[in-house]
């Protein structure tokens, strides 16, 4: 016969798997730092030592990690997707710019499709949320806090879409971006009327999600990130003349 006798599940495991998920969803975000043991064991319902042998498992795994006298912490795993050896050739030639946001206006156009569609009024109350802070720092004129903010409007539409692989592959990018990998975030927030247009995409990708609207959502996502790659290739052109006005220049006051 096929069946077995049902045992209960050890403690431990049951906090493992719960862990597990939450990291899995990226409601546990890498680097975020785990409760005190006393005060996680109350919120889970469990003894300490199953909670310490929990733990222990998922360090094992390479999950979490603990940092001395600092506690226990979600494990800094994004950067495993790509070895140092082909992050330092990304950041290198510019063809890697360029495809990078070719794959961004792919994965994103579609995870704004399935945020307008199946995200919940709480993820799109989020989202929303995210949009506000950028307008606020955007009166404020900071490009730091403006990149900062632009990074989390994107990732809150890519977990608004419920596709866990899609957050951890775009997470595992974005961190990569922050970086400053493939360009500096800051270039986009300098210019007033780059800041200025930048903000309209934005307030348009917002608008569409919150009407519920995928076409719109997938069109203002892919209508931002072709402004992006233009304005970039923009700037690296003025780059290239500015340095080749200061050797005329240069050249011209030896005359």
């Amino acid at each position: 016969m096929p069946f077995q006798r049902i045992q209960s599940e050890k403690l431990s495991h049951a906090v493992v798997r719960q862990i597990e998920k939450l990291i899995l969803r990226g409601i546990l975000r890498p680097g975020e730092r785990l409760p005190a043991e006393r005060e996680l064991a109350d919120k889970l319902g469990v003894s300490r030592p199953s909670l310490r042998e929990a733990l222990a498992d998922l360090q094992d795994r390479g999950l979490l990690e603990t940092r001395a006298g600092a506690g226990v912490f979600v494990a800094e795993v994004l950067g495993s997707a790509f070895s140092d050896a082909l992050i330092t050739l990304f950041a290198t030639h510019d063809e890697a710019v360029s495809d990078y946001l070719a794959f961004r206006r792919d994965l994103e156009s579609m995870a704004a499709d399935r945020a307008a569609r199946l995200g919940s009024e709480t993820d799109l109350k989020v989202v929303d949320t995210v949009f506000r802070k950028m307008e606020a720092a955007h009166a404020k004129r900071n490009p730091a806090e403006e990149a900062k903010l632009d990074a989390e409007f994107h990732l809150s539409i890519i977990e608004a879409s419920h596709n866990i692989i899609m957050l951890h592959m775009m997470r595992s990018m974005f961190q990569l971006l922050q970086e400053g990998v493939f360009y500096n975030r800051q270039i986009m927030f300098k210019q007033r009327a780059t800041r200025d247009e930048l903000l309209n995409q934005h307030r348009a990708i917002n608008d569409a999600l919150q009407a519920r609207d995928p076409e719109a959502a997938r069109k203002a996502v892919e209508r931002h990130l072709d402004f992006v790659e233009g304005s970039l290739s923009d700037w690296r052109e003025m780059e290239r003349n500015e340095d080749i006005a200061r050797q005329r220049y240069e050249h011209a006051q030896t005359l």
